[in-house]
């Protein structure tokens, strides 16, 4: 009776044993004898126990991991103090397990070396204007990489671009040196327009000014004496003149049809003036 029960409770034992149920998302590496068998699937999985082991568990949701903040040196001998995020995804538990002893401090050490490595060839300006190009350069040299790892990597951000303290006040005095000199350059030009303005209204009031005494100076001089016989000499004259000078279209003259009835017409004209006076 003792051997039954001690022969189901190893069975049982044995049963637990050799059943394994893995996670969603998740992949067990098991070794046989010390060798790689297989990478369990999710879901319930057999293996022969005291023999199988589960030597390694690698969960395949995409993993964000903080890179650790460190100085890098811009060509322009610069120190920045530069942080990010790394976000990476394994995607063969085999290459994970035995690829390397521990693929996240490799890649995050790639990352750190080869984020100094890019910012080491820009300018301090540079820097915060191509953060997405630095972020895709980390990228292509961790996805590289990381490969043989059995690793993906997805994508790289700087969370933080940090200049020393001297350098951060430096560029806020430029930043406010600029900002006051647009609005000096924007009141100038306001007070150039202002004065355009004034200048052309002037220059308008003068002509009508002038313009208005004239027309006074000449309408005096029609009511002075002699200065109808004036006005009817220059009428005449600038008739003359009109068909002295008449236009010629092509070969043909243009001549009005009672040119004898001149006295006529200026006494039209004079009849026009008469009647504005």
């Amino acid at each position: 009776m003792e051997i039954a029960l001690f022969i189901l409770l190893a069975a049982i034992i044995f049963i637990i044993n050799a059943l394994k149920v893995v996670p969603q998302q998740n992949s067990w590496v098991v070794e046989r004898l010390g060798r790689f068998h297989a990478a369990l699937l999710p879901g319930l999985n057999v293996v022969i126990p005291f023999i199988d082991r589960v030597a390694y568990k690698h969960m395949l949701k995409e993993v964000p991991l903080d890179v650790p903040s460190q100085i890098c040196i811009t060509k322009d001998n610069t120190q920045l103090q530069v942080d990010g995020i790394l976000y990476f995804q394994v995607t063969d538990p085999k290459l994970a397990s035995y690829g390397t002893s521990n693929y996240v401090m490799a890649i995050t050490q790639l990352a750190q070396t080869t984020l100094r490595s890019v910012i080491g060839k820009m300018e301090l300006d540079k820097t915060f204007e191509e953060r997405d190009d630095i972020n895709r350069a980390v990228v292509a040299a961790l996805d590289e990489a990381a490969t043989s790892w059995g690793v993906k990597v997805l994508r790289y951000e700087i969370k933080d671009l940090t200049p020393p303290k001297e350098i951060l006040h430096a560029m806020q005095a430029q930043i406010t040196a600029e900002r006051e000199a647009f609005i000096q350059r924007s009141e100038g030009e306001k007070q150039s327009a202002i004065n355009r303005a004034q200048g052309e209204a002037e220059a308008i009031k003068a002509v009508a000014a002038a313009t208005a005494q004239a027309i006074q100076q000449v309408a005096q001089a029609i009511q002075s004496p002699g200065g109808m016989d004036a006005v009817n000499l220059k009428v005449a004259e600038k008739y003359v003149e009109a068909f002295g000078n008449v236009a010629k279209q092509g070969n043909t003259l243009i001549l009005p049809g009672n040119l004898a009835d001149m006295g006529g017409m200026v006494a039209t004209a004079m009849s026009i003036v008469k009647a504005q006076k």
